[in-house]
């Protein structure tokens, strides 16, 4: 046993740096797929931006509905700029090449943001429990204290575990190949470069995944459950449609996001492939937030109405 550990040592000694593959499987395509993810990551920026402006300007969209929806905006705008401005440089320069300590800082970042994105909707559902099962109560509940501590609460709370997740993963040995078949830093391609037997490291990870995944996403289905019964029991279509406006972005915004990341860190790892990872990857890191401010400004009517007298303005 001993001299296998010094061998993995030594090995794990030489492991500097890691390689993200990316794109590399599509050499022809290099400066298209540079231009085509610049182009995607203004209209994210872009996009969540004015969803901030718009929320922070209009008096009609003081609400905690929008100051939630501020907050996951402005967490987008940061989720995917973990990921896309590395994807960038690897594209431009063709190095893709990536310290240790970066690789560990990166998966922290975004360990920590996807914990906060869980349980930011999960929020944002309760804020649409609380508003359509309980409106006398709302004004009362959903005051700006409880905003703002929900708030803080969805930020932080997933730092401290998370830090110790990329201090366990990285306290692994790595001595098969430093080349990660991903665009960035995530757990499962990392783990597949790991020495040895992996399975006492992946029952954490799942774990986590139960925790800040699978506990949000039961919050959120239990307030829709409610929010869906008590919508059906207006009296008036025009006000089951209504209020079901209200909830409707949010909702498909949940499944894009849960269902993607759900397939990624709760499958086992024998159904684990590269493309299928990097595909679902892509979805949650980049094709989500994309999407968000589309969804939210084209299925709000409020948010039309305030883009509408931004441009006004302008």
């Amino acid at each position: 046993m001993k001299p296998e550990n010094k061998k993995e040592e030594g090995n794990y000694s030489r492991v500097r740096q890691f390689v993200l593959l990316g794109f590399s499987d599509l050499p022809n395509l290099q400066k298209f797929l540079f231009v085509l993810c610049t182009i995607i990551y203004m209209i994210i920026f872009i996009g969540n931006s004015l969803i901030i402006i718009i929320t922070r300007l209009d008096t009609a969209l003081q609400k905690p509905m929008y100051f939630f929806l501020a907050n996951f905006s402005f967490l987008e705008i940061c989720y995917v700029s973990v990921t896309l401005p590395r994807i960038l440089v690897n594209l431009w320069t063709q190095n893709r090449s990536i310290s240790i300590l970066n690789c560990a800082t990166q998966m922290c970042f975004l360990l920590t943001l996807g914990a906060t994105e869980c349980f930011l909707l999960a929020v944002m559902a309760y804020d649409r429990y609380v508003a359509i099962c309980n409106p006398l109560h709302y004004p009362l509940v959903m005051n700006q204290k409880m905003c703002i501590q929900l708030a803080v609460g969805s930020w932080v709370s997933g730092i401290p575990v998370q830090i110790g997740q990329t201090c366990q993963i990285f306290s692994l040995h790595f001595c098969d190949s430093n080349q990660i078949n991903h665009f960035f830093c995530e757990i499962p391609p990392i783990l597949i470069l790991a020495c040895g037997d992996t399975s006492a490291h992946e029952i954490p990870v799942y774990l986590e995944a139960l925790l800040f995944g699978a506990a949000p996403f039961m919050l959120i289905l239990a307030s829709y459950s409610k929010i869906i019964s008590t919508i059906l029991r207006l009296p008036t279509a025009q006000g089951r449609a209504k209020a079901f406006s209200t909830c409707s972005s949010h909702l498909l915004v949940v499944l894009l996001f849960f269902g993607s990341a759900t397939i990624t860190y709760l499958r086992p790892k024998s159904y684990h492939s590269a493309g299928s990872d990097k595909l679902l990857s892509l979805f949650y890191t980049i094709v989500t937030p994309m999407f968000n401010p589309m969804i939210y400004s084209l299925r709000n009517k409020d948010v039309i109405e305030a883009l509408k007298k931004l441009s006004f303005i302008k």
